[in-house]
Order: structure tokens, then sequence, then C-alpha cells
């Protein structure tokens, strides 16, 4: 991506000093592609930061922790040009946000811009115009941003994608929350598949007209959806067959969905679809456990179950909407908790190009918080809630179908209990408390009467 961003900016008029510590990547880089516009390979970080005009601009792109801690003391303390008062240096990698609120300050104090910057859309992407999401200084966004505005992909309402979401980690923290919303998209697509495959027994061409053909309505379509369709119509160039059906069945993870559970947990926020998602990869890589457990377990006396495409559509539908409106209530909580003032219609916004998570649905959701700057959660906006009215029976069929047909379908069921504890004005937690009480005398609060209250249980 590093490499992507660099011919980016190239191919809209910057001239862009480039520097890897393996040499030969770098001249290998402007062999390939130094005839997409004015490159300057350096050899050394100090080559790097003599060759840049002051104030300077640098992007890094590191792997997240130690190795961004290492690359900003070399910049510090390099003998020679080292950074000073006014350049800018930004974190395009997906570093945790407190690292990035640490970095910013101590950076501040030596009155050098610290940028945490999200970058989303893959490597291609960062070459055709990703979704970027900056945390920091005005002043430093403002310098970056006429040419960043250039490289940014469009957002289909005559802007690009890309905003200064608010100051510190804010930028690296709502592109983590991004993440996790693509960890619940991909799990519940995936979800999806196993019931068209076998619930309804659908072939790999028919599994493709099914996505080809749901993302061609407003409601689905989206960028993973579309590949999706895709990938089933992919032959198999090194066997006989489709390539999905080769492909091992164990999901790898970079730790972003990881953060995005655990800082939930920190923040008290209820993201259970994301954390599903998570431990859905979790159980995915114990692979010689499950096919033990198959030749055990594996055959059981399900009842025969009946499903169509458009329940498993729709069920599909209100569980990403759902997992969304975690994600949005998360960066609220966040927001708040840190005095970021994140715009979350700006947000959205931002999304709806260039990211892996684009998609229609997220132009209502930003009409929503645009309309209703105090929305507490997404499926209170009267436009949302009315296609769960709608759709909701057929969910349940879905999910109670998997449960019957043994299926797991851990993300769609936890969108569901979501939904409805969300809609839910009486929960059993009172029986909680009474339990917490009973056996540790943690008190409780009356529904009649004011003030903390303990009983004598025995």
């Amino acid at each position: 991506m590093g490499a992507s961003l660099a011919r980016n900016a190239a191919r809209n008029g910057a001239t862009v000093a480039v520097y890897n510590r393996t040499t030969e990547k770098t001249d290998a880089f402007v062999t390939a592609h130094g005839s997409e516009g004015k490159f300057l390979p350096c050899k050394t970080i100090a080559d790097l930061l003599q060759t840049l005009p002051q104030p300077r601009a640098i992007i890094l792109m590191v792997n997240a922790g130690k190795p961004v801690d290492d690359v900003i003391t070399e910049l510090l303390t390099t003998t020679h040009y080292p950074l000073t008062t006014d350049d800018i240096l930004i974190d395009a990698g997906n570093s945790h946000f407190s690292d990035t609120e640490r970095r910013e300050k101590m950076l501040s104090e030596k009155n050098i811009h610290f940028i945490g910057m999200g970058v989303s859309g893959g490597e291609q992407g960062a070459l055709l115009g990703p979704s970027m999401m900056l945390g920091g200084k005005t002043e430093a966004y403002e310098r970056l941003r006429p040419l960043l505005s250039k490289m940014a992909a469009k957002d289909g309402s005559g802007g690009k994608c890309i905003a200064l979401i608010g100051s510190g980690g804010s930028g690296h923290f709502v592109k983590m929350v991004h993440n996790g919303i693509e960890y619940g998209d991909m799990q519940l697509i995936a979800e999806s598949y196993a019931l068209l495959k076998n619930v309804l027994g659908l072939e790999n061409a028919q599994i493709a007209d099914t996505f080809e053909s749901w993302n061609k309505k407003r409601e689905l379509k989206s960028f993973l959806i579309e590949i999706t369709a895709q990938i089933f119509r992919k032959r198999d160039d090194l066997g006989s067959g489709d390539l999905i059906d080769a492909i091992k069945d164990e999901a790898k993870q970079k730790g972003t969905g990881k953060w995005t559970t655990q800082s939930a947990l920190d923040l008290g926020v209820s993201i259970p679809t994301m954390t599903a998602a998570v431990d859905a990869r979790f159980m995915s890589s114990l692979k010689s456990l499950r096919v033990a457990a198959a030749a055990t377990l594996g055959t059981l006396d399900t009842k025969n179950v009946k499903l169509s495409v458009n329940q498993v559509r729709d069920a599909l539908l209100l569980s990403k909407i759902c997992s969304y409106a975690q994600g949005l209530a998360m960066i609220a909580v966040a927001s708040a908790e840190h005095s970021w003032s994140i715009d979350l219609a700006e947000t959205c916004r931002v999304w709806k190009g260039g990211c892996i998570i684009r998609s229609t649905l997220l132009r209502t959701f930003e009409q929503a918080f645009a309309e209703q700057r105090d929305l507490k959660n997404l499926l209170l906006y009267p436009a949302i809630t009315e296609q769960f009215r709608k759709r909701h029976q057929k969910w349940r069929k879905v999910v109670s179908s998997g449960a019957l047909a043994g299926i797991p379908l851990p993300a769609m069921s936890a969108s569901l209990a979501y939904f409805d504890v969300l809609r839910s004005a009486q929960l059993p937690q009172n029986l909680t408390q009474a339990q917490r009480d009973f056996f540790g005398a943690h008190t409780f609060e009356r529904t009649d009467l004011e003030g903390v209250f303990h009983a004598n249980w025995q």
C-alpha cells in the first residue's frame, strides 16, 4: 500500500521522495513506476530528509507497534536534517489509536505535527483512490488536504472520501472500527454462503448468480457483495474445478478486529456481531480439532428445513445494518470519551467510496445522522426501523433454520440478539443483579424507590 500511495501522489502532480530500508526495493519501484510521475529515490533516512523541502511532509507505511516508534526515533535523532518545527509526520498504517495519541503528544511538544491517517481500500484502492480518515490538528490537515483530496476516492455526491475525523488518535480509531465492521460484514456474507450451499443446495455458479443479483439492487449493493460474486466464478488455475473449493477454511487476521472488540469492552459498548466475527476466525483456525470433532459429532439428527434465497437476503441485510449500527454507536461513545467531536454523518460519507465497506447503505446512514445529530442508535432512524418491522420474521426464520440444520450462524445470530435486546424495555438482568447481591452484597437499585439497596436473601 505504501508503494501504491506513492504512485497515487505522483500521478496527482506531487514530487515524491521514496525510501525503503531495502535499497533494492526502492530501485525496483523506480524502475517499474518511474514513468508515472516524478520520483526521487533515497538510499538512507538522511537522504530522504535532505531531499524533502521544509517544512516536510512524510508518510510512514510500516508495521504497527515498535517499528513505527523505531522509525520516528530515527527521524528525530539522525545526525543530518532531523525532523524539526512544523514538519508533518503521517502514520498511514493500521496503528492502535492509543499509540497514535501518545506519539502525537510527544511530537507536539517538539512542535512537530503528527497525523494518524486511517487508509482503506487495499493495494488497488491506495493507488486508484482510497478512503482517508485523518486524526490530528487542523493546521496540518489543511496543508495536506490539497494533495490528499486529489488522491482520495470520490464519495458519489460530488465530494472526496477524506476528512479530518478529529484530534489525536481519532482517525486510527475510526479506521479500526471500520475494520471491525468489515470483519462482521465478511462473516455475515460467509454465513449466507453456508446457507445457500448447505440448505438450499446451490452450486457455485448459482451462488455467484445470487450475489450478483443482490448487488444489482440498492439495498445490498456493495464492494464485498460484488467481489463475492466474482470469487464464485473463479476457476482453479492449479487444479480442476472452482478455486473456492480448493481454499482451506481457516481465516487469518492482522489484529484490528481483535482491537475493536478489546476497545469496545474498555468503553462498555456492545458490538456482538463484530465480536462473533472475530471468534469465528479463531474457531476456524482449529482445523484439526474440527475435523476430529466432525468424525465424532458431525452427523446429528437435524430436521429437514426449507429456506428461500429472498429470506437469506433479508437476513443478511438486517444483520449488516446491525453491524454498522454497533460500530457507529461505538464511535460515538469513544468520541465523547476522548473529546474528539466526531461527526457520524461525515464518517459515513467518507466510507461511501474507496474503502472495503463501501455500500449504498451508507447513503441512508449519512442521511440519518445528518438529519438527527443526536440520534442514539442507527436502528432508531424511522426509515431503518421500518425495514426491521417489515423483514424481521424472515430474519428469525433464517436464524432458526440455521440452528435446526446444524449450520453455525454466529454473526447473524448475534445481530438478531442485538436487535432484540435493543427493543426490549425489560431484560432479565434484574435477576443478575439479585444474584450479585445474594452472593457478593453488590447491592441493587429498585424500580419504585430511589437509592441503593441490599437484601438479606437467606
